[in-house]
């Protein structure tokens, strides 16, 4: 009986042993990953760690950023728009580096210390407890050699300390056990505690949840503030921005670019040869359109140029992100212009511009009034209403389909001069209203006189250069192309691709007079 039980003892022994070794071999572990994590995350941290928050607050990136967005602002003044995003962004940002100085001193209390104190601290006890146990085996192990070899020796001094070495002996293993002890439940603690150890890595998500959660809540408090100054700013680019948007924006009834080619056309470009044909200046070009985007009303310069003035219109035209003519109504347009009946024809195109929306269709008729009125020097500028419509037309109405601008003009320029050549010849029957053509009233004379009429017989100048930088006024020489020889498509495709195509100075036949009565 007395075997069995010390058969379990050691067994019990030996059990406990190998727990208390595995346990050991995790806590190194735990620990050199602990100390690793520490390290990283201590490095993710962007503040000073340890110091006041105040202190700590100044030094991080985001209130650095927060200040020099807000003395920027400063310095521009809210004359600027750039001035005034960059304050309410300063202070956005100011609200990101507060509530980040809080997360960081959050997961500096509750993860990074705990973290620190497991990996330099507690398990280190435990670790420098196991190797006192040892240190004490060893003490033992000593104690009780010494007193082996006394109970064994004849000398008589020897005897004598058998009692004292035996008390030695004995309190040496008194002191293994209680060590042992204490040691096993240190590691049997550490095995129960690991659960809250692995806490410390749930509080960090969570910590950092509740930072995302208060940085987009400041963000999001933000952001409408500064985009209504934004869409509050007037001095937005009119170049390829939708028709109702820029409207809406300008408060205005027709585009502005529009409107000022228009009524400088109107002063200076009626009786120029070849307008919308030939090309202007590039650099000239760019600056005009530049000068509309920014709403400015120091066009004077402008006036001289009607080229560059007919490029800026027709650029305008063909950046918008949809036709003047809209694509809604593309196949209505191209069906209508496929009547056979002249009269009928005309009907189905203003039942189909009757369908324009508002803004549209008020645009629209701007610029036909112009156009029917450009066309009434066509014996001087070359410009009837079928040389209008191969020039401008894919300009006011294409397809919505993938491809090159030179593609798409390709594909619907026979439909388009159908199109828009009738309109621009009734201009009066589709839109009989008169029309003041100054329409905002922010437009004057010039102060230079309008350009003269040559006499009979002597070439016009115009811009030397086609498609090259510069603005030369030397003369040259058209090249018309005749429409025997180029059908519709092919010179709309031209227009396009060099913005200096010529077109017949022959019009087309005029389509009958359209029935007045016959319109529903």
């Amino acid at each position: 009986m007395k075997k069995q039980f010390n058969r379990m003892r050691q067994l019990a022994n030996q059990t406990c042993a190998l727990l208390q070794a595995d346990i050991e071999r995790r806590m190194d572990t735990v620990r050199s990953v602990s100390h690793n994590m520490h390290k990283k995350l201590a490095a993710c941290m962007q503040g000073q760690l340890g110091t006041d928050n105040e202190r700590r607050q100044k030094k991080l990136p985001l209130t650095a950023l927060s200040q020099a967005m807000q003395e920027g602002g400063g310095q521009l003044g809210d004359e600027s728009l750039i001035g005034k995003m960059m304050d309410v962004c300063g202070e956005a940002e100011s609200h990101l580096a507060a509530e980040l100085l809080q997360h960081e001193v959050t997961v500096e209390r509750d993860i990074l210390e705990p973290l620190n104190q497991l990996a330099e601290v507690e398990i280190p006890n435990i670790l420098k407890q196991r190797k006192q146990l040892a240190k004490l085996v060893l003490d033992y192990d000593s104690a009780k050699t010494r007193w082996v070899q006394a109970t064994k020796s004849s000398n008589q001094a020897m005897a004598a300390k058998v009692d004292s070495l035996k008390d030695e002996m004995d309190e040496a293993l008194n002191k293994v056990e209680m060590c042992k002890d204490q040691l096993s439940a240190d590691m049997y603690s550490f095995a129960s505690k690991e659960g809250d150890y692995a806490r410390y890595y749930v509080l960090l998500l969570e910590a950092q949840a509740e930072y995302h959660r208060k940085s987009l809540a400041a963000l999001e408090a933000a952001i409408p503030t500064i985009k209504t100054q934004q869409d509050s700013w007037m001095e937005r680019p009119a170049f390829g921005t939708a028709l109702e948007e820029h409207l809406k924006r300008t408060n205005r009834e027709i585009a502005l670019p529009i409107e000022a080619c228009v009524m400088m056309l109107l002063e200076t470009g009626m009786r120029e040869e070849g307008l919308f044909r030939i090309a202007a200046g590039a650099s000239k070009l760019k600056k005009l359109k530049a000068a509309l985007d920014c709403s400015t009303s120091q066009l004077e310069e402008f006036y001289s140029d009607p080229h560059a003035v007919a490029g800026a219109l027709k650029s305008y035209l063909r950046e918008l992100p949809e036709p003047l003519m809209t694509f809604g109504l593309y196949d209505e347009w191209t069906q209508a212009s496929n009547v056979s009946d002249p009269d009928k024809r005309l009907q189905a195109l203003w039942m189909t511009c009757d369908q324009l929306p508002k803004a549209h269709k008020a645009n629209f008729k701007y610029l036909v009034k112009f156009l029917a009125k450009l066309a009434q020097d066509s014996e001087v500028n070359k410009m009837t209403p079928s040389n209008i419509a191969i020039v401008l037309g894919p300009n006011l109405l294409w397809a919505k389909t993938e491809g090159t601008l030179a593609e798409m003009a390709a594909a619907t320029s026979v439909h388009v001069v159908a199109i828009i050549e009738p309109i621009i010849q009734h201009a009066d029957w589709f839109f009989p209203d008169d029309l003041d053509f100054n329409v905002s009233g922010m437009f004057s004379m010039p102060s230079h006189p309008p350009t003269p009429d040559l006499e009979p017989g002597l070439d016009r100048k115009r811009p030397g250069s086609q498609g090259h930088d510069g603005d030369s006024h030397t003369p040259r020489k058209d090249r018309y192309l005749r429409q025997e020889s180029r059908g519709p498509a092919v010179s709309a495709l031209y227009v396009v691709a060099s913005e200096s195509i010529t077109v017949s100075e022959t019009p087309t036949e005029d389509l009958p007079g359209p029935d007045f009565k016959a319109v529903p």
